[in-house]
């Protein structure tokens, strides 16, 4: 164990750098976000690491405290997207209270919008016509690919 602690201890910067690998490696495969503050931590930790008068323990209390700080930080700061949104992919998400413009005339309540630079099927809701080039707009997203839109 004492070799061991050796080995750590004279190739500390190459070590805090592997592990911030690692994190960030998990980090890539579940995409949680959680783990990008430890894995930058884990870095800067390393080059603190260079100095040499710090030990092993100052190391470890480094980290602890980057992460500590860069995980409040970071998850104030940082934009995580619009509120209720299930994937910043997810466009369907996205478009709900955008305007738009009808791209066809609806009938019986059914037509096609153009809305976020996208032509998308719709559904009107409530009462009154909606002409081709009448302003709309998203109000819910109806079984994953149409959007209800009211008249604006």
């Amino acid at each position: 164990m004492a070799a061991w602690l050796d080995l750590l201890a004279t190739h500390a910067m190459l070590d805090w750098l592997a592990l911030g690998a690692v994190f960030l490696i998990v980090e890539l495969l579940t995409g949680s976000g959680w783990l990008l503050w430890p894995a930058g931590s884990a870095a800067l930790t390393g080059v603190a690491a260079l100095a040499p008068q710090i030990g092993l323990e100052g190391q470890a209390a480094i980290f602890a405290g980057l992460t500590i700080a860069t995980t409040l930080v970071g998850r104030r700061f940082v934009n995580r997207g619009p509120r209720g949104s299930r994937d910043v992919n997810d466009a369907g998400v996205r478009v709900i209270g955008l305007s738009g413009v009808a791209a066809t005339a609806f009938e019986d309540g059914r037509g096609r919008v153009f809305v976020d630079g996208k032509e998308w099927s719709a559904e009107l809701d409530g009462d009154g016509p909606v002409s081709p080039g009448g302003r709309v707009r998203v109000i819910a997203l109806v079984g994953g690919a149409r959007l209800k839109v009211r008249s604006a």
